[in-house]
């Protein structure tokens, strides 16, 4: 779920830097800089999961991104390629075992626990939004630090939450202009996967020629792993593999058999796909991930998720089932940007200032703030002196109307208003100049509504 920067960083160079002098630094590999320029379509997804999450009753939650590592190996399981491979893990100077957060799930099952939210009306409703880290190889959609949006729901087993985990992940992408296609499985209770494992490992041994190395140490420990496996030799095996829905006790499948019925009467879409099997140790019964579909298909899952009904007690908490799902917003933010989809901008200025001269750069600078709280977005370059240059940059910029102040203006306390469309100007009385611009912005929405 993350996006991969496919252009290197820009050659760093010191001219002045001497012979055999340190390296300037760089960006760590599998990290990237969010620019400016990319920061539209960030501030448009977190605008669309803030509207989202508001209307379906979700309350933000936030958690430290150092956490102990016990957490994860034994919430996200300790065979898992995450635990295994993928932590950022070191021993602080307290000799504490630490690693920066792999997931968040974990983490707000943890503060779940520690802060009694048992206690809370169930089940507790909350979203996160925030970076993880995984020390994997870059490549295209992974980065080591990334971005995840997710949703928890946890204190209720009814399969409702479920569903509508999984509508809110439709209408998200619909509301993105990014069609999906919603790969559901159930993996049934520690109980079913028991069972299912001893088929998997009959199926197993007969083709273990077959299987990459890692695989062949996954069957010893966990042949679940092997179907989540990506290469194409351990693919192939999988194929004729028998489908752990045949394996799950009736409780299970009556469970999975109404998250469907839900679906259906959502008129939601989706492929029932026995591979679907998530990659940590903690999902139970329905899981599911969202594929992108039409040209966007190679970008890989944009998110998943599942129900976790026994990570809560693992923790040391009480029984408590739960469900959730994230996305990576990397992966988001490359669609958005690859079908050209320009998202709702930050609103640019209407106002520019113009200001010649340090007298009136005092008295702009003043200004500006008395636009700000009349609510008129202004733009300005108080570090730019000349006429020209300021004009140019306020054409840009798009806005309305530019106001020039000069000394001639400062002396008789007026200020030129310039429409920018038409390049026409009126001297006012600048002890009026909110009045008049508001008027003339007014008028000019209401010639763009005609």
């Amino acid at each position: 779920m993350f996006q991969r920067n496919t252009k290197p960083p820009a050659k760093l160079t010191n001219p002045v830097q001497k012979k055999g002098a340190p390296k300037v630094p760089r960006l760590l590999r599998g990290m990237k800089d969010i620019l400016p320029k990319e920061q539209d379509y960030w501030q448009y997804l977190n605008q669309k999961i803030e509207e989202l999450t508001t209307i379906y009753g979700f309350k933000k939650i936030e958690t430290p991104v150092l956490e102990q590592a016990a957490l994860f190996t034994r919430g996200v399981g300790v065979d898992t390629e995450v635990v295994q491979k993928q932590m950022f893990s070191f021993v602080d100077e307290g000799g504490e075992k630490v690693c920066l957060r792999p997931e968040n799930t974990a983490s707000i099952v943890r503060a779940y626990v520690e802060h009694g939210m048992l206690n809370l009306p169930q089940p507790v409703k909350v979203y996160y939004n925030a970076p993880q880290f995984r020390h994997e190889k870059p490549q295209a959609g992974r980065f080591r630090q990334f971005n995840q949006f997710g949703l928890e729901v946890i204190g209720d087993d009814n399969p409702v939450i479920d569903a509508q985990i999984i509508l809110f992940s439709y209408v998200f992408l619909k509301e993105l202009g990014i069609p999906c296609s919603i790969q559901i499985n159930s993996l049934g209770c520690p109980n079913c996967r028991k069972n299912y494992n001893k088929h998997l490992l009959d199926f197993f041994r007969a083709k273990k020629r077959f299987l990459c190395e890692d695989c062949q140490k996954r069957l010893l420990k966990n042949p679940l792993r092997i179907l989540d496996c990506k290469n194409e030799e351990c693919q192939k095996v999988c194929e004729d593999v028998p489908q752990i829905i045949d394996f799950v006790c009736e409780e299970c499948k009556d469970h999975f058999i109404k998250v469907l019925e839900y679906l259906d009467e959502l008129e939601i879409p989706y492929n029932l796909n026995s591979r679907v099997v998530r990659g940590l140790d903690y999902y139970t019964k329905t899981i599911f991930e969202i594929w992108p579909e039409g040209e966007n298909a190679a970008a890989g899952a944009l998110g998943g998720g599942g129900r976790y009904d026994n990570l809560v007690e693992e923790l040391g908490g009480p029984k408590a089932p739960a469900c959730g799902m994230a996305f990576g917003l990397e992966r988001l933010i490359a669609i958005l940007r690859a079908n050209e989809s320009i998202p709702n901008k930050v609103k640019n200025p209407e106002v520019f200032l113009i200001q010649v001269g340090v007298p009136a750069r005092k008295v702009c600078l003043k200004m500006f703030e008395t636009f700000r709280k009349e609510k008129i977005r202004v733009g300005e370059a108080f570090s730019k002196g000349g006429l020209r240059p300021q004009l140019e940059l306020a054409n840009k910029m798009g806005v309305k109307l530019a106001l020039i102040l000069g000394q001639q203006e400062m002396l008789e306390g007026t200020i030129i208003i310039r429409d920018m469309e038409d390049g026409s100007q009126e001297t006012v009385n600048a002890d009026k100049i909110i009045d008049e611009v508001k008027k003339r912005l007014k008028t000019k929405v209401k010639k763009t509504k005609m």
